[in-house]
């Protein structure tokens, strides 16, 4: 098996970032520093990260209604206060799938689940991603028909997706947006390409999962039709 999907299926982190941790060297096969392309025997095999034994654990889902001014890393090295700070109590070691920015609430999946962490996040698995924008000034019919067709962005024009105006008031407009990329800081970016920078955002739900009925800061664990959903959009 390889060592990435070793770690991502032992919690460790996604097969994405298991990657990062083996090129940063903190990872050992028997005694001896790691490098990616090797491959790993899980019942003869001794594999530690930081120097601690990795094993492979039941896996754990989790929906965290992710709070404002929360960093979606499992570790921050300026002492910030990270979502797996708000997920204390889990059963498991668990890590975000995806990443929200600070200063954005909502919707948040965590698992030790590397594998359909891993789908869940690749684009090619399409999985929808709804949210709630307050972007500045009058949003128009022709700004919700860019955001549909695709807005061009440095890094290439955004896939299609879905818009619709929820309400106007005081110079603001509040938008309702599904989309199915998932690409870096996606909703800020195409709002502001058009005009219209984002004031406050919300991720509603993830794969049609919510956070309803969790205060910020607050989680609970999937139910077992929610993590069935989770995998059929995945695929697995």
């Amino acid at each position: 098996m390889r060592l990435q999907r070793y770690l991502a299926g032992c919690g460790i982190a996604s097969r994405r970032n298991a990657e990062k941790l083996v090129e940063s060297g903190c990872v050992e096969v028997n005694g001896v520093v790691a490098k990616l392309g090797d491959t790993v025997d899980p019942e003869k095999d001794v594999v530690t990260c930081d120097g601690k034994p990795v094993h492979p654990e039941a896996p754990v889902y989790v929906i965290l209604n992710k709070p404002k001014d929360t960093v979606t890393s499992a570790r921050d090295t300026h002492g910030r206060k990270t979502v797996i700070d708000c997920v204390e109590g889990v059963s498991a070691r668990v890590f975000p799938v995806g990443r929200l920015d600070a200063d954005v609430e909502g919707a948040l999946l965590l698992t030790n689940d590397g594998d359909l962490a891993f789908r869940l996040m690749h684009p090619k698995y399409q999985v929808e991603k709804v949210y709630l924008a307050t972007v500045t000034g009058e949003f128009t019919r022709e700004a919700l028909a860019r955001i549909e067709e695709g807005v061009p962005l440095e890094d290439g024009p955004t896939a299609t997706a879905k818009a619709r105006i929820v309400n106007k008031r005081q110079g603001t407009t509040l938008l309702r947006l599904t989309l199915h990329e998932g690409r870096k800081r996606e909703v800020k970016r195409m709002c502001a390409a058009l005009g219209h920078p984002v004031r406050e955002l919300q991720r509603v739900s993830i794969a049609g999962i919510t956070a309803k009925g969790l205060r910020p800061g607050e989680w609970r664990y999937l139910t077992p039709h929610e993590v069935a959903t989770l995998r059929r959009v995945a695929g697995l």
